[in-house]
């Protein structure tokens, strides 16, 4: 009786998800938007990898504005793994370079590497196509998972497969770019084309390997970024500089289209990269006027929308074919045949730096969350929720005096060289450039009422002194 080979699964989690404005943002990623019920695209990525890990810790390769993200998620889910944090974007040859150097002396393991925000309708159909990938990943192929075409489709890259290998696996015999649409009916038509889902098996050496034949530059400089990594409590951070070094180039890029050990296995699973609010559409049942919703809408004369409120009412009379996205500081209107151009309004909001494409007007931090309630040109309102023991960073303002109101709990107030308590509506006042620390010493969470007054309120007006989560800015 064979073994089965240890699978590591590989998660990508460095994606900003910008054509799913305004419920994605730089900060708060599609991955991790709450889909109901606390359910998280993420969260659904680590439950589909558990049965073909065996209790294998997951390695996660993610980016600096969201590890503590990733961390609170694996919390909740009690789940251990490697994070591995790239000091800047470099694309997924470099990134997953990186999960393959930290495999080490297990070089000969196979990585399962998957993006964290992919949709899989059928989790059971996913893992017994991994399952049947194995033995041409242990033989020193590259495997690559190839969606079987439901429809045309111009929004996907695609991949033909020749000869027949193990099993149902083919040969790569070529990548191929977004068709038009009349090319995209002929492959939707033929069994040798497969949309190009960015899921791979392989083991970690070869790819390594493979990498150092095609672009021996991107694995020299991730390899030095490596091999001069430094460990901050749960993360792994790679050296900067030489990762900077790298080129940024695509997986397909660099090695999968120039290799000969490239196969494809066709993946049948109810797969979508939800990519577009088009393809949140399509990955819902329809009402009987065609209608999407979600949230508390209401619809008059109207059909075939997709319609998400997720803070207010939402009224929607004779229209039809749009997406209309509502959040607490920006709404989308789009016709549904334009989705994909909502990521030229995020190129716009950066370009004129804009806080609408970075982050909501609630901001997750590691101490717990806070939210903005109010905010003009001298004052903000916001409410703060500070996770039971969790505490803030010994900071001072410059520009800035800060109120608060305890509304919930304990606060333990560090304020100048004391030390307080405050229980519900007992309040403390922090002049402008007084060191002051905020704590929870209790077992339920802290909600606290803060106004900020001055002539500046940026988060980046915050000196620190002392953090527990070692950080430089948020």
């Amino acid at each position: 009786m064979l073994t089965q080979p240890h699978v590591t699964p590989v998660i990508l989690c460095g994606g900003s998800g910008t054509r799913l404005w305004p419920l994605s943002r730089v900060h708060a990623p599609k991955q991790f938007v709450d889909l109901g019920g606390g359910r998280t695209l993420f969260g659904d990525t680590l439950q589909r990898v558990s049965p073909i890990s065996q209790a294998k810790p997951p390695i996660i390769v993610t980016s600096e504005s969201q590890r503590f993200s990733v961390l609170n998620h694996l919390s909740l889910v009690k789940q251990e793994a490697q994070i591995l944090l790239e000091p800047c974007p470099r694309d997924t040859a470099a990134a997953i370079a990186l999960a393959a150097l930290a495999m080490g002396k297990q070089e000969d393991d196979l990585l399962l590497v998957l993006p964290s925000d992919h949709v899989i309708k059928e989790p059971e159909a996913f893992c017994s196509t991994v399952l049947q990938g194995l033995k041409c990943a242990s033989d020193g192929y590259l495997v690559t998972f190839g969606i079987v075409p439901t429809r045309p489709e111009t929004g996907y890259g695609y991949i033909e497969g020749g000869e027949l290998l193990e099993g149902p696996a083919r040969r790569v015999e070529r990548f191929l770019e977004k068709p038009d649409l009349a090319t995209a009916k002929v492959f939707a038509q033929s069994s040798a084309y497969f949309w190009n889902s960015g899921i791979f098996l392989f083991k970690a050496k070869v790819f390594l390997e493979e990498l150092a034949h095609f672009a021996a530059d991107i694995l020299q400089a991730v390899a030095r970024s490596w091999e001069m990594r430094n460990k901050d409590g749960v993360f792994i951070r790679p050296e900067a500089s030489a990762f900077t070094a790298a080129q940024s180039l695509s997986i397909d890029y660099a090695v999968m289209e120039k290799t000969e050990k490239a196969c494809v296995l066709p993946l049948a699973a109810g797969w979508s990269d939800l990519g577009s609010w088009e393809a949140f559409y399509e990955n819902a049942t329809p009402d009987a006027q065609g209608n999407v919703c979600a949230g508390d809408v209401l619809i008059e004369q109207s059909r075939n929308n997709y319609l998400k409120s997720c803070h207010r009412l939402l009224a929607v009379v004779g229209v039809d074919n749009v997406a209309v996205v509502e959040t607490a500081d920006a709404v989308l209107v789009a016709s549904r045949d334009h989705v994909q151009s909502v990521k030229a309004i995020v190129d716009r909001l950066k370009k004129d730096k804009r806080r609408e494409c970075i982050e909501h007007r609630l901001v997750q931090r590691p101490w717990g969350s806070y939210e903005i309630l109010a905010l003009d040109a001298r004052f903000q309102v916001k409410r703060i929720v500070v996770h039971p023991k969790a505490e803030l960073s010994l900071q001072m303002h410059h520009h800035r005096a800060e109120h608060w109101v305890v509304v919930s709990g304990t606060a333990e107030v560090t304020k100048g060289e004391e030390v307080f308590l405050l229980t519900e509506n007992e309040s403390t006042f922090i002049p402008l450039g007084q060191k002051h620390r905020l704590r929870n010493p209790g077992i339920i969470p802290l909600e606290i009422i803060e106004i900020q007054s001055g002539s500046y309120l940026g988060e980046d007006d915050i000196v620190r002194y002392e953090d527990r989560y070692k950080r430089i800015h948020a």
